[in-house]
């Protein structure tokens, strides 16, 4: 299990990380999701013992590694920009790890024609990388990283340099190696989209601080976080205010609601549809704009607030919303 207890960093003169805290069990893969700067990759950086934490401890199975050197760690790495040798073909790019430990060639051998096969790369091991589409390419990297069968899976942005289509190609294959080789991950993205797709648990970072730390269904359900809500698209947020014990005046109306707040206080709630069967709040929206999104419209209301309809409403037309309404940090 991997552990990081309390890890701070700055960068230039300014605090990056502070009091990091997570782990990592056993078959788990963890993503880190987080706007640009948010300190996603210097986490991975510390953890490979590319960098080093002003404050903390990072442990792998109760050992500190502050004084185990990167290439002992047995960590593997796969990166945005691949990180392949551009003087070695495939196969030597595949086995480069191997080669380190001195394994004998007829060790290497079957071992890298296995996960090129495992790679849909069969008949690649001549090849130079440089002749390999980008989808190709970080699919010899991820060869390259099981390869020397880690203890650890870290993946930075891995699919950032790859168009849609090869995107969800390469995730589902990403996804399907974890599950099957039930190595534990740390899987480091901005894209929502690829992180609920991969991940067992989600971890938002903001400001330096993880402000969400769950499943990818329960962060979806309760955000909590006024961040997570915005990073991820989750309805609405808007600002409401204490007036009286478990009453919260907005502009679309008062709500009853047991906010964790003094009277005069400012919050952040959130507000999504309600599902059939929940107890539901009902404000009234005069129509701006309606935008066909697949099966539904999104309708987008007075006060900026958008919802998804079955049915499409004239723009102008007031309409009553049946909503659930959250407190957020």
């Amino acid at each position: 299990m991997l552990e990081l207890r309390s890890l701070s960093k700055s960068y230039a003169g300014k605090p990056l990380l502070r009091d990091v805290s997570f782990s990592v069990n056993a078959g788990e893969t963890v993503c880190l999701l987080g706007a640009s700067g948010s300190g996603k990759s210097t986490l991975l950086r510390m953890i490979a013992g590319l960098d080093f934490p002003e404050r903390g401890r990072i442990l792998f199975n109760k050992l500190d590694l502050a004084e185990i050197p990167p290439h002992l760690r047995d960590f593997g790495l796969v990166f945005q920009d691949y990180g392949l040798f551009p003087h070695l073909n495939v196969f030597d790019n595949v086995a480069f790890g191997l080669k380190m430990r001195n394994l004998p060639v007829e060790e290497i051998k079957p071992r890298v024609a296995a996960l090129l096969k495992q790679m849909n790369l069969r008949g690649f091991d001549s090849r130079r990388v440089t002749d390999l589409s980008g989808g190709e390419q970080q699919r010899v990297a991820l060869a390259r990283a099981l390869a020397p069968n880690p203890r650890l899976l870290m993946f930075d942005e891995p699919l950032g340099a790859l168009d849609r289509s090869l995107k969800e190609d390469l995730l589902n294959q990403i996804r399907g190696i974890l599950r099957r080789a039930k190595i534990p991950a740390i899987y480091v993205t901005h894209d929502q989209k690829e992180a609920f797709a991969v991940a067992d648990r989600i971890l938002i970072l903001h400001d330096g601080v993880i402000v969400r730390d769950a499943a990818p269904q329960e962060i979806w359900r309760n955000p909590r976080s006024a961040f997570a809500a915005k990073l991820l698209g989750i309805g609405n947020v808007i600002e409401g205010e204490i007036v009286a014990e478990n009453r919260v005046k907005t502009e679309f109306g008062i709500f009853s609601l047991g906010c964790p707040k003094k009277i005069g206080e400012k919050i952040q709630l959130l507000i999504t549809e309600c599902a059939e069967g929940e107890d539901a709040e009902e404000i009234q929206l005069t129509v701006e704009d309606v935008v066909f999104k697949r099966d539904q419209f999104q309708i987008q209301g007075s006060g900026g607030l958008t919802f998804l309809m079955n049915e499409a409403p004239q723009v102008g037309k007031v309409v009553a919303v049946k909503i659930k309404v959250q407190c957020l940090s």
